[in-house]
């Protein structure tokens, strides 16, 4: 495999860097994409604790866009009925001035029985993707190719290669992440050019998965989930579990805003960090919340952007074709995601190869 020059590498195996992908192979591209986590889906996340599942990361999937309506069509034709998006709720409730109330919006909100990162799985299907692979760094070889220079995460697999090369590249990692890359490689790129790149910032969020006793069972509430606009620490608290299809226990899901997760992201005790935020739930929505069996902890270091590009991707021409893409290119979280992957796909294919 180190032998092959791939028409395209994807670094990112999110929602952009997947799109992207299956728009360019479709179009008879060949395709590697590069992700270091050992799945792929990004922050479209599930983590397997206590003999079940629970989405840390993205929450949902609502019908807002034209592309996301179109995901979540192809999604609901899937089988098998785990693998199937589900409407999981109309209704979303808000914790606003001490008070428990229902959201005047009223729209479904999908999710996956088997974990959101499941409509990962689903989109790679196909494609080249070497995962447990994190780049450190990109050169220009004398024949004017990108080689991607990589750490191999998993020691264990001596088949998958630390350099792969290819004509064009595509960088769909958050903003911050990619600078880094540019910045640790030997290839000179204009100010003005990495100068919007430092432009985007980011919120964080801190994420506490608590499970729960099953005599807690008929204590589960009516509602699935609850938005915080007004607390200190809070920004949502969902029962996970209700989003199974056998569960046995209760599973909630609890994330910080931002400010807390911006005091609390470096601290190395982090169950200290995610009592907090269960203390917290427990004083505003369930009192038995404070003692649960287990909990797990994540800290999500670029969650939501803040300040994104006004393009829906970010390229450049010298000295070989590469473009950037992500929720921080254009808008509108999952929406701008698969827009800025599809719009990366197209102004690849108008470039010489």
């Amino acid at each position: 495999m180190n032998s092959i020059i791939f028409d395209v590498a994807v670094i990112g195996a999110g929602v952009s860097g997947l799109i992207c992908a299956q728009k360019l192979q479709k179009a008879g591209y060949n395709v590697i994409v590069l992700d270091k986590s050992r799945g792929v889906g990004g922050r479209m996340a599930t983590r397997r604790v206590s003999g079940t599942r629970a989405d840390h990361g993205v929450r949902y999937l609502e019908p807002k866009g034209e592309l996301l309506q179109q995901l979540i069509q192809d999604l609901q034709t899937q089988e098998p009925l785990e693998n199937k998006l589900q409407l999981w709720t109309n209704t979303l409730y808000e914790f606003k001035q001490n008070q428990l109330q229902p959201q005047t919006i009223y729209q479904p909100y999908y999710i996956m029985p088997s974990g959101m990162n499941t409509v990962g799985k689903i989109m790679a299907e196909g494609l080249n993707i070497q995962v447990n692979s994190r780049v450190e760094s990109v050169t220009i070889t004398t024949e004017i190719n990108w080689q991607c220079h990589i750490e191999l995460i998993d020691k264990n697999n001596p088949e998958l290669p630390e350099i792969v090369t290819a004509k064009s590249l595509v960088i769909a990692i958050p903003a911050p992440q990619a600078l880094m890359l540019l910045e640790s490689s030997n290839i000179e790129f204009e100010s003005i050019f990495l100068n919007q790149i430092k432009s985007v910032e980011y919120d964080p969020c801190i994420t506490v998965i608590a499970g729960y006793s099953q005599e807690h069972n008929p204590d589960i509430p009516d509602w699935k989930a609850v938005n915080f606009s007004d607390d200190s620490i809070l920004a949502w608290v969902g029962i996970d579990s209700s989003k199974r299809l056998n569960s046995t226990k209760p599973v909630f899901v609890i994330q910080s805003n931002s400010n807390f997760a911006q005091q609390y992201l470096e601290e190395t005790d982090l169950n200290a960090v995610g009592q907090k935020l269960i203390d917290q739930a427990a004083n505003t929505l369930l009192p038995w919340l404070d003692t649960p069996e287990w909990i797990q902890i994540h800290r999500w270091r670029y969650a939501f952007c803040r300040t994104p590009l006004s393009v829906s991707c970010l390229t450049n021409t010298t000295p070989l074709p590469l473009v950037f893409a992500g929720d921080w290119c254009g808008r509108n979280q999952i929406e701008g995601a698969l827009k800025s992957g599809i719009d990366a796909a197209n102004w690849l294919q108008n470039q010489p190869i």
